[in-house]
């Protein structure tokens, strides 16, 4: 009786087409058997390939008008109508701002010029009518001064009225009174709250340097939300700050 070839330990006989085990390459488990030793894919969480990083703060690409941001959740980002009616109400504000000062610097020319000698009744041959035309010509000069005085500061004045009202209401309260009464308010896109100083004074500046260039630079920054391709509609401004403008 055979017991099988002398160098085999077990007794048996050794199938010569059965693929032995080696060293090269990992034995395949049979089929429908998961592997020991070897991650399966799971369902409830994708894998995070090897080297990848964490999204950046921010928020994502908006869906359908809604976004979500960090502390508030899903919000509705603020239409372009809503935006621009919000600009127009700050902007007769500003214009109200900008005729009380013009008035109140027409009033005081006007109390300037009346002040200035009438010659009309002295005797012109006279050395009287000499001194009152040369008195109306210097009081003249200085009404002058006092109407480019009156407008560059005029000027000034509208400029820190913008400032305070667009910066720290923008700053402080998330809004301006154009805003609050459209329902929208500015925040901080990695973080939902409020602007800060910051945050506001980069939002505001960046329109004012426009401006400089007779305005149609300040318009451009103003409409820029409409080449916004994420859907937050973002201006350039919005994006220098770090904001977005939501409904409330």
């Amino acid at each position: 009786m055979s017991f099988g070839e002398p160098n085999n330990p077990y007794g048996k006989p050794q199938d010569p087409n059965q693929q032995q085990p080696g060293y090269g390459y990992p034995q395949q488990a049979p089929q429908g058997v998961p592997q020991q030793g070897v991650p399966q894919q799971g369902y409830g969480y994708p894998q995070q390939q090897p080297g990848a990083y964490p999204p950046a703060p921010g928020t994502i690409q908006a869906n359908n008008g809604y976004i979500n941001v960090h502390g508030l959740g899903t919000v509705q980002v603020a239409s372009m109508g809503l935006r621009l009616g919000a600009r127009l109400i700050d902007s007769l504000i500003i214009g109200i701002v900008y005729w009380v000062l013009t008035a109140v610097g027409m009033a005081g020319l006007v109390g300037a010029t009346e002040s200035i000698d009438d010659c009309s009744g002295i005797d012109p041959m006279s050395d009287a009518y000499d001194t009152c035309l040369n008195n109306a010509a210097q009081q003249v000069g200085e009404a002058a001064g006092g109407i480019v005085a009156a407008f560059f500061g005029t000027l000034f004045l509208l400029f820190i009225a913008t400032l305070l009202y667009e910066w720290l209401m923008i700053s402080l309260v998330g809004a301006t009174l154009g805003k609050m009464a459209l329902g929208l308010r500015v925040v901080k896109e990695n973080t939902g709250g409020k602007p800060g100083l910051g945050g506001g004074f980069i939002r505001w500046i960046i329109p004012m340097l426009g401006a400089i260039v007779c305005g149609i630079g300040q318009l451009v920054v103003y409409l820029s939300p409409f080449f916004d391709s994420t859907g937050k509609t973002q201006g350039w401004h919005d994006r220098a700050a770090g904001t977005l403008v939501i409904k409330k």
